[in-house]
Formats: structure tokens, C-alpha cells, sequence
């Protein structure tokens, strides 16, 4: 092909691409870009912007709500991330056998990943209701006495870790389904033959070779975890007494309730940084446990 043939085809990709790149660049690198330098400013959005260095991110390291805050995120990240990798096998454990019902059964799952989280968080608000919820109206026939769900400080955030867990088992589950029935089945029957049990074949065959899987869904989950927002909005607004407040509550209300646009970059700032060390620490320790052979 002729330079001047070359050079035609790449215009016609860059005009193609071109939309796209404009659309790139305003709302992603403009807005890293702008949020970068309103970090190291005090604006309100009303008055000029002012630009106090550090200001911003020391204040926020050492005031008590930030430790308050990454506590509670933590928290979550401890209760959702370990319990949405173990449901997540074991549903995807169920669904690679054999069925005709399997297609039904993963459609079954699949449809909260459908849902939108406004209308997935309002009917989890309505379901842990302490007054007209069905939860506990179920576990009243048990004789037990229901918890306040969300207006308790010790239940709201395992209300929250309950409702995510519902939104996301479809996702992961399917995830780990596609791992399982891309492992050799060859590798099994060998180990029938050697004698091996079940939880034999599943820590020296079936974990080993979902462990990329487990992988990549552990960085999700993760990412994820330190991005909680919409479910704590619509069903505890950070409350109660800040037992729900996250980092992404707290930037969102910074910057759309108090106007403190600075602090808010500082804030989301903090929270990359974070993602970012999370994901470079998981990227380094996968080598030793992680196994892309199947």
C-alpha cells in the first residue's frame, strides 16, 4: 500500500475516533486534570480560587472524621470482599453441574446485576425496615427479635454489605463460572483415578487453576469497596451518628452539600491514592499465588 493510501486510511480512523477523543479528553483528562489543581485550593465555588498548597490534604489526615471514615470503609472492604469470593464460588460451584435448569437458575442470578442501584438500594430500604420489613418479619417467626437494620450503628453497615451482596453475586458468580468450565476436565479424571475426594480435587486442581480468576475478581471487589456510594445515599445518607460515612460519601457531600470543592478533590485524591497502592500491593503478591496454567 502507498504512503499517500496509508496516510488517507489513517485520517479516515482519526475522523472516526475523533468524537470519542474529544469526549475523552474533557470529561476524563480535563476533569483529573482540574480536580488535580482544585486540591491545592480552598474554592466554594462562589469566590475565587485560592491556592492554600497542602492545606487541604493535612487537614484531612489529621482530623478525626477521615480515621472515622477509612475505619468504615475498611470495614466494609473486610465483611463484603471475603464473603462475595466464597458465595461467588459456591454459587458458580452449583451452576457448573449439569442441569437443564441452569439456564433458568443463572438468569435467576443475573437479574439484580440488572437492576439499577437507586431502585436495588430503595427496595433494601423497604426489606430492612424495622417496622414494616419483610426481613424481619421472617425472622420474627423464629421468635427472634429483628434488629433496627439501618438506624442501629452496629447493624447499618452489615445491612449495606447484605444488599451489596445481593447486587453483585450474579456478576462474580458468572466470573468464576466461565473460570471453572475452562479448567481441563482431563485433570479431574486422573485425579479419580488416583483416589483423590472432593476437597482434595478443589485445593489442588479447582483453586489453583481459578486462582486468576479469584485474582481478578479480588481486584474488583476492591476497587469497588473503596468506591462505595450510591447504597449508602439512598439507604443510611452516611448516617447513622457517621456509622455508614465512606470516602466517596464524604467527598460527594463536601463538594455538592458544603460547596468545599477543594477539600472534596483533596478528598478523591486520598481515595486514588489508596486504590492505586491497593492494586499495585495485590499486582505484586499475585505472582505467588496466582496460576495462569489451565
Amino acid at each position: 500500500m502507498s504512503s499517500k493510501g496509508n496516510h488517507k486510511r489513517n485520517l479516515t480512523i482519526f475522523i472516526f475516533l475523533l468524537p470519542t477523543l474529544i469526549a475523552f479528553s474533557i470529561f476524563s483528562v480535563f476533569s483529573i486534570s482540574f480536580s488535580f489543581l482544585l486540591s491545592f485550593t480552598d474554592w466554594d465555588i462562589l469566590t475565587e480560587f485560592n491556592f492554600i498548597g497542602f492545606q487541604n490534604f493535612i487537614n484531612i489526615v489529621q482530623s478525626q472524621e477521615f480515621w472515622r471514615v477509612l475505619k468504615n470503609t475498611l470495614y466494609y472492604i473486610a465483611l463484603y470482599v471475603p464473603s462475595i469470593i466464597f458465595l461467588s464460588i459456591g454459587v458458580a460451584l452449583l451452576l457448573n453441574i449439569k442441569s437443564k435448569l441452569n439456564v433458568v437458575f443463572r438468569t435467576i442470578f443475573f437479574i439484580p446485576v440488572l437492576t439499577s442501584w437507586v431502585a436495588a438500594a430503595m427496595v433494601w430500604k423497604w426489606f430492612l425496615s424495622p417496622y414494616y420489613g419483610p426481613v424481619n418479619a421472617l425472622i420474627g417467626y423464629f421468635g427472634i427479635q429483628g434488629p433496627n437494620w439501618l438506624y442501629d450503628p452496629i447493624w447499618a453497615m452489615p445491612a449495606i454489605v447484605l444488599a451489596s451482596l445481593w447486587k453483585d453475586l450474579g456478576f462474580f458468580s458468572l466470573i468464576f463460572l466461565a473460570g471453572l468450565q475452562n479448567i481441563d476436565p482431563v485433570y479431574y479424571e486422573a485425579a479419580e483415578i488416583d483416589g483423590a475426594t472432593k476437597i482434595e480435587k478443589f485445593k489442588n486442581i479447582t483453586f489453583p487453576l481459578l486462582s486468576s480468576s479469584i485474582f481478578f475478581v479480588l481486584i474488583l471487589t476492591l476497587i469497588n469497596s473503596f468506591q462505595l456510594f450510591p447504597q449508602v445515599m439512598i439507604m443510611t445518607k452516611g448516617g447513622p451518628y457517621g456509622a455508614t460515612q465512606v470516602l466517596m460519601e464524604r467527598i460527594y457531600t463536601y463538594a455538592f452539600d458544603y460547596y468545599e470543592m477543594g477539600y472534596a478533590s483533596a478528598y478523591s485524591w486520598i481515595l486514588f491514592i489508596f486504590i492505586l497502592l491497593v492494586t499495585i500491593i495485590q499486582w505484586k503478591l499475585q505472582k505467588r499465588w496466582v496460576h495462569y496454567e489451565s
